[in-house]
């Protein structure tokens, strides 16, 4: 079948490069967008007089047969699909003749395809904000079942201060709250309508661009074709959300890993959510939260091919951006497949609280004795170089901070009264953070209860 550009060229595309050329293997499934935005344009053009209302009817019904076909499975790719726009509009033609020719009047596939992959984004975007909402309601409901727990907080990953489980737990929340935010913040640039732009200087037959953009669901049109029809922000943008998302999945994926081992004993995971080792019969590895982690590389790795492929372009179009398709669907497939099984591992997630509170040594509570001086009138640089005093006395008398006397402690400074001891306990040390954001039981309770109206709970 020759091609829908072929009329200039004397000789058939060599085998290779049109295997090479091809995009209809990884494109078609914008299938739904194609039509969708084929019914709207026909429309257009009908209102311009290109089209008769009975060549619109026509191609409508037809366009709708073909929809049905792959939305049952049965439509029937022939070799000579290059690409979705031409499988769609070979199989209108079969369906209803020459009058699907007319179709493409004052469109091409530059402006169609970058108003169809906006299309199928629209559709997308909010599939990907219902599981990220279900890896936040998986965090709050494992938070607040879990608000007392104490464990201790990590700097450098060394022993830092004593924070509570949930308040932990929910930095995460809020983590993927700002990916949420992002992605809301990136729909309103992906809602721009191209078409209209035909391939690069825009459409000849005046079509109505703002009653097109309406009647597709766009809230507005591009302003200039020259940007519209090779722009692929929208891309590299929604491949920054995911590759920054997948970082933060990345983060607690690799905290968990931590507090699952034998040396940490902070959590166990789920048997629905771990492997086993084909020779070690006493295995149980956190493979689902690896993988996790190592996703990381493939959607970073999305981002930065994407925008390897933008950097050097000229203006306007160029085939090129073919490559944006594989890296974009390979990144929401991804997701799709990952979020719920993060979800999953947070709720089905054991704690083991004895654990963490076996693991709660006593110079976590080493601020707590700087404050104190602190409030006994000090400042705090000296105070910190007191409490180091003490530190160093009990790493040379083998013991912890609890264990050293009053006496001991007055002798590295009378600023330490006899109720030195009542700072070191790591309940009230907990609750001494009460500032919003902070880790006190209270604290932490605001945050849930903020996250829960977050997500209409």
């Amino acid at each position: 079948m020759s091609k829908l550009w072929g009329g200039r060229f004397a000789k058939e595309m060599d085998e290779l490069l049109e295997r090479f050329n091809a995009s209809i293997r990884f494109d078609q499934r914008m299938y739904a967008a194609d039509i969708q935005g084929s019914i709207a344009y026909a429309h257009a053009l009908e209102k311009v007089g290109i089209l008769t209302a009975e060549e619109t009817r026509a191609l409508v019904d037809g366009l709708n047969a073909v929809l049905a076909e792959f939305d049952a499975g049965t439509f029937a790719f022939l070799p000579s699909d290059e690409d979705i726009h031409t499988a769609v509009e070979r199989r209108l033609g079969e369906l209803i003749g020459e009058a699907a020719g007319k179709l493409h009047t004052g469109r091409s596939r530059n402006d169609q395809v970058a108003t169809d992959m906006r299309l199928y984004l629209l559709a997308r975007i909010p599939v990907s904000r219902e599981h990220l909402k279900g890896v936040q309601r998986a965090i709050v409901d494992k938070a607040e079942a879990h608000l007392d727990v104490i464990m201790p907080g990590y700097t450098h990953l060394q022993p830092a201060q004593p924070i509570l489980f949930s308040h932990w737990l929910m930095s995460f929340f809020w983590m993927v709250q700002r990916d949420m935010e992002r992605l809301d913040d990136l729909t309103r640039r992906v809602s721009v309508m191209p078409l209209g732009g035909a391939a690069l200087a825009g459409n000849t037959f005046g079509i109505n661009r703002e009653a097109l953009a309406v009647e597709l669901g766009f809230a507005r049109i591009s302003e200039n074709s020259l940007d519209a029809v090779p722009g692929r922000d929208f891309v590299a943008e929604i491949l920054f959300c995911a590759a920054l998302l997948q970082t933060h999945l990345s983060r607690l994926a690799e905290d968990l890993i931590l507090y699952a081992t034998a040396e940490f004993g902070f959590v166990e995971l789920d048997d629905a959510y771990s492997t086993g080792s084909s020779i070690m019969p006493q295995k149980k590895n956190p493979d689902s939260l690896e993988l996790v982690r190592g996703k990381t590389g493939r959607l970073v790795g999305n981002l930065v091919a994407l925008l390897t492929t933008l950097k050097g372009l000229p203006s306007t179009y160029n085939k090129d951006l073919q490559e944006d398709k594989e890296s974009l669907f390979d990144t929401l497939d991804t997701l799709d497949i990952e979020l719920p099984v993060v979800a999953g591992v947070i709720s089905t997630l054991r704690l083991n609280a004895e654990g963490m509170a076996s693991a709660l040594r006593d110079d976590l509570l080493a601020t707590e004795l700087a404050d104190y001086l602190v409030r006994q009138g000090l400042p705090f640089r000296q105070g910190h170089h007191l409490v180091g005093q003490a530190v160093r006395a009990a790493l040379a008398k083998g013991c912890g901070l609890r264990d050293l006397s009053v006496a001991e402690y007055q002798a590295i400074s009378p600023y330490f009264g006899d109720d030195v001891h009542d700072v070191l306990d790591f309940r009230r040390a907990i609750e001494q953070r009460s500032v919003p954001g902070g880790t006190a039981t209270a604290a932490v309770q605001a945050q849930i209860e903020k996250a829960k109206a977050l997500l209409n709970l």
